[in-house]
């Protein structure tokens, strides 16, 4: 692929809600809190964008004056909105975060029941002129667990992106509080079942630490999640395991956090290539694996998002497109994003190659 390859990404957009600093809801409200825009596709575009991809952003929102600072915000940004869908009905989706500190967890709070993107059709898109030209298509979990229309959309869409010839991306970023719009089953069985389906369609995986094990059963061995221990060498016989359910993916990609506290991680990443049956891991040192110390978050939300776009980014880019290179650059975009306060990573392509060539002591640029 070249590197004027456009970029398609399709989901929810929201508005995020937070107070300033590491402030808990019970003490600032009543009070000020800060509105972004956030979610999890818009983010990727968003960063990408900055990386310097051609990127369109494809979603729903309502017809007010909020729908319309969203798309203002985006189009400011670089990403392309021209077949964005302004709706007469729902509503703008919310999300309330409280950043964590210390030993106390970060927390975030849903509210995106019957918000405009979970109303709207696959059929209501123009989907068409979106991938006309279009090479990759990047979805996640997140948008199918809102509803059944918006799970159906996502599902639609991948099938034609392939259709289309592009390659398609998945992160699978289960969220166990959404997935209730089918009362008859669980929200893991729910997850799974709309997952496994959207993924029969995907060449490119993405997941954290959790996902496959929440999602598809597959567990990785000596790992405690909760505790932040992680025994990584495990990730490539997790990524195997789902190659040999899903032969149509050929990469698998796998952020690996040890979270010491809310404020302290240990951040890297693997992936496996399938056509090399190779596996990787970023950053490292004389091929050994050496995460990234991150002992001052500032906002861990995105992160993930950042790796994806950061990975998607590499991938379309002839000099980067290496497996190795292209998780380094991914990793290093990623943990670049803890620094900066908001989902979107607004590091630039000069700020990751620094980081990936060790410049990462935060001495001051004259």
């Amino acid at each position: 692929m070249d590197k004027d390859v456009k970029i398609v990404t399709f989901g929810e957009i929201m508005g995020r809600l937070a107070p300033e600093g590491s402030g808990m809801f019970r003490q600032t409200l009543p009070g000020q809190v800060k509105m972004t825009f956030a979610g999890a596709e818009a983010n990727v575009a968003v960063s990408l964008a900055i990386l310097g991809r051609k990127v369109e952003f494809v979603s729903s929102v309502p017809e007010n004056d909020i729908g319309e600072a969203c798309l203002a915000n985006l189009k400011g940004l670089g990403v392309d909105t021209e077949h964005m869908l302004r709706k007469g009905f729902g509503r703008l989706g919310l999300f309330y975060t409280q950043a964590g500190a210390n030993q106390r967890p970060s927390r975030v709070i849903y509210d995106r029941e019957n918000s405009t993107f979970s109303q709207v059709e696959f059929e209501d898109y123009d989907w068409g002129n979106i991938f006309n030209g279009a090479k990759w298509l990047h979805v996640t979990g997140i948008s199918p667990a809102l509803s059944k229309v918006a799970a159906v959309a996502v599902g639609k869409a991948v099938e034609k992106a392939k259709k289309c010839g592009m390659v398609v991306s998945c992160d699978l970023n289960y969220r166990k509080n959404l997935w209730r719009w089918d009362e008859s089953k669980k929200p893991r069985q729910l997850a799974e079942e709309v997952m496994r389906e959207i993924l029969s369609n995907v060449d490119v995986l993405l997941a954290n630490e959790e996902d496959t094990s929440d999602v598809l059963g597959i567990h990785p061995e000596n790992t405690d999640v909760m505790k932040g221990k992680l025994d990584v060498e495990k990730y490539k016989e997790v990524a195997k395991k789902i190659v040999e359910q899903f032969p149509n993916i050929s990469i698998v990609a796998t952020t690996l956090r040890e979270s010491i506290s809310a404020n302290h991680n240990n951040w890297g990443a693997m992936l496996y290539d399938a056509d090399t049956d190779g596996s990787y891991f970023a950053p490292s040192s004389d091929g050994v694996y050496q995460p990234y110390v991150i002992t001052d978050i500032v906002d861990r939300v995105g992160g993930g998002d950042a790796f994806a776009a950061g990975l998607i980014y590499a991938m379309t880019d002839e000099d980067m497109k290496h497996p190795k290179k292209a998780l380094s650059f991914a990793t290093a975009a990623s943990c670049l994003a803890h620094s900066i306060q908001g989902d979107f990573n607004y590091s630039s392509k000069h700020d990751v190659e620094m980081l990936m060539q060790g410049y990462g002591s935060g001495r001051i640029i004259r």
